[in-house]
C-alpha cells in the first residue's frame, strides 16, 4: 500500500478497509473500475452512496495543498460505473491562480480516462463558486448530482441557480463530448505524437486554442493534460495544471519530470505559452518545448 494512504486507511470501517488495500498498490492514481466499486459494494455491506462518502478520506490523500494545508478529496462517477478520484493541490510561493481544485481534478481523471458524462461528484466541503461553474461546462452538467458528508443530496441546479453555462454562448457540444480535431503535424517522436492527439481531445470552444501538455519522467512515463475552458473563462483548467495533477494522482514528484512539450493550435485566439512555461518553472527547471500546429 501507498505511504500516502496509510493515515486514511485507518478512518474507513474495517469490513471497506480489507477490501480497498489490495487496490492501493503502486499503481493505483484514484481510479477505480465498475466491477471493482461492485465488489466494494458488497464486502462493506453499504450502499454505493454511503461506500462512496466513506472512500473520501482516500481522495483527500491525494491532495497537495502546499498553500492552504486544507486537503479536499472529491470523486467522480462516470456513466459508465467506473469512479476517479481527484484532490486539490497548490503551489508553494506561486500566485493562487496555478490552484487546481478537487472537483477539477476528479472530472479531468475521468475525461482523460474517456468518460463522456459524468452522473455523480462526491466531494467533502461543499464545492465553491469556482467549481460549481466548472461542473456546469459537462454534458447535462446542471443535473449532475453532488453528494456531500452529513447532507441531502442534490442536483447542481441547486448549488448554482440561474446558472450561465455553455448553451448561453451557443456551444452545443459541452466539456466531455465527443470530438477530436486533427492537426497536420508529421512527427516520429512518441511524446509529440500524443501531445498532437491529446491536443485534438482538448476543449476549447471559446478561443479555438485546443491545446495539450505532456510530461515525461525520467523512467521515461508520461501524464498528459488538455485544455479545458469554461463558459466563465476564469474557471478554465490550464493543461500544464491538468498534467501536473495527474502527475500528482500518479504519486511522482516535480523532480521527476525530465521533458515537457506544450501543443496548441496556430487559429487560436490567445497563447498559453507563457502562463505554461511560468507554471512550469515553479516546479522545476525544465526547459518547455513550445509547438504551434496547423489544423487539418
Amino acid at each position: 500500500m501507498q505511504n500516502r494512504f496509510i493515515d486514511s486507511i485507518t478512518q474507513l470501517p474495517k469490513p471497506l478497509a480489507s477490501a480497498l488495500i489490495p487496490l492501493l498498490n503502486d499503481d493505483f492514481c484514484g481510479h477505480i473500475d465498475a466491477s471493482q466499486l461492485a465488489q466494494l459494494v458488497t464486502a462493506s455491506q453499504m450502499d454505493e452512496e454511503q461506500l462512496l462518502l466513506s472512500l473520501l478520506p482516500i481522495a483527500a490523500a491525494l491532495a497537495k495543498p502546499s498553500i492552504s494545508e486544507f486537503y479536499v478529496g472529491a470523486i467522480a462517477k462516470g456513466e459508465s460505473g467506473d469512479i476517479y478520484m481527484g484532490a486539490n493541490f497548490e503551489l508553494a510561493s506561486e500566485a493562487l491562480f496555478h490552484t487546481v481544485h478537487a472537483e477539477q481534478s476528479a472530472i479531468s481523471h475521468a475525461w482523460l480516462n474517456g468518460e463522456q458524462k459524468i452522473i455523480d461528484i462526491v466531494v467533502n466541503f461543499t464545492p465553491c463558486g469556482h467549481c460549481r461553474q466548472f461542473i456546469n461546462e459537462l454534458v447535462d452538467g446542471i443535473g449532475i448530482k453532488i453528494h456531500l458528508p452529513g447532507q441531502q443530496s442534490q442536483l447542481l441546479s441547486h448549488y448554482l441557480p440561474y446558472a450561465f453555462g455553455p448553451a448561453d454562448l451557443q456551444v452545443t457540444k459541452p466539456l466531455l463530448s465527443k470530438s477530436n480535431i486533427e492537426f497536420s503535424l508529421s512527427s516520429d517522436d512518441p511524446m509529440i505524437i500524443e501531445a498532437i492527439d491529446q491536443a485534438g481531445l482538448s476543449y476549447a470552444p471559446y478561443t479555438n486554442n485546443f491545446a495539450a501538455v505532456v510530461l515525461e519522467t525520467k523512467d521515461d512515463k508520461t501524464y498528459c493534460g488538455r485544455y479545458a475552458e469554461n463558459a466563465a473563462f476564469n474557471p478554465s483548467m490550464m493543461p500544464m495544471q491538468m498534467a501536473l495533477s495527474n502527475l500528482i494522482r500518479h504519486n511522482r514528484e516535480y523532480s521527476d519530470i525530465n521533458r515537457a512539450v506544450l501543443i496548441e493550435s496556430s487559429k487560436g485566439k490567445i497563447s498559453l505559452v507563457n502562463a505554461t512555461m511560468d507554471t512550469l518553472q515553479a516546479v522545476c527547471a525544465v526547459e518547455l518545448e513550445h509547438i504551434v500546429v496547423e489544423p487539418s
